[in-house]
């Protein structure tokens, strides 16, 4: 088994990775595999962050589409993050993994509040931590969210969780022929404007210089490979 690659790093998840084959909230079977996936990391000595999003639940932005306030349906999203987190957890918890879900916004009741002391000094004592409702603020994605987090905790990198195995040029279920990308520099991303995360997170690491990678999670040992250095799918970097 090779050494891991990076010591500490941060996992964007979508909200939608957590659905597998349920049409809404989570499905068990996902959530296990999962955390089985990052006890084993954790096991490795890596360092290891999360932010999921809450699309299973609620998306902010379509929400507001329908004529919700959007600052109102983003809050609902963030709440939505924080269901997710806690489901996620909960899972983790099972797999005797010590885990901190941190809130950007005031539940403490349920969990601690962002503190970024704090949560690095979560991930020193190997503890994985989650980060929930975002950055806290309306009109910023959880995209924006885990850019943030990344750097903020000096994370070596920052995996993109999707369903595809890497950027197309293209969607490759609409179009067979579309290229896909082994890397990139942000500045590619941004100016042909691939799917990759929304243009604030995409600037955000561009001048932080934090590497990006986008694999597919659902891929058994997806994770594994890509924290063991494995291109098995597109990086974004510097030029």
């Amino acid at each position: 088994m090779t050494d891991p690659k990076y010591r500490r790093i941060l996992l964007k998840l979508s909200g939608e990775a957590l659905l597998g084959e349920a049409p809404y909230g989570v499905d068990p079977g996902v959530l296990k595999r999962l955390a089985a996936e990052i006890h084993e990391l954790v096991e490795r000595g890596v360092q290891v962050a999360l932010v999921i999003g809450g699309g299973n639940i609620f998306r902010g932005e379509g929400l507001a589409a329908t004529g919700m306030d959007r600052v109102t349906a983003d809050q609902m999203g963030m709440l939505a993050t924080l269901l997710n987190a806690l489901a996620l957890q909960d899972a983790l918890e099972q797999e005797a993994v010590f885990t901190r879900v941190m809130s950007a916004i005031k539940v403490n009741q349920v969990c601690e509040s962002y503190i970024r002391r704090r949560a690095i000094r979560h991930l020193e004592k190997g503890r994985v931590v989650i980060f929930a409702a975002g950055i806290g603020n309306p009109f910023f994605t959880t995209d924006s969210a885990a850019s943030l987090r990344a750097i903020e905790i000096n994370a070596d990198i920052m995996f993109k969780a999707t369903k595809v195995d890497g950027v197309y040029s293209a969607d490759p279920v609409k179009e067979p022929g579309a290229q896909r990308y082994q890397r990139l520099t942000y500045d590619e991303v941004l100016q042909r404007k691939l799917d990759v995360m929304d243009a604030t997170a995409i600037v955000l690491c561009r001048d932080q210089n934090m590497p990006i990678m986008v694999f597919d999670i659902t891929r058994p040992g997806g994770l594994r490979d890509v924290v063991e250095g494995r291109a098995i799918g597109t990086f974004v970097e510097r030029g």
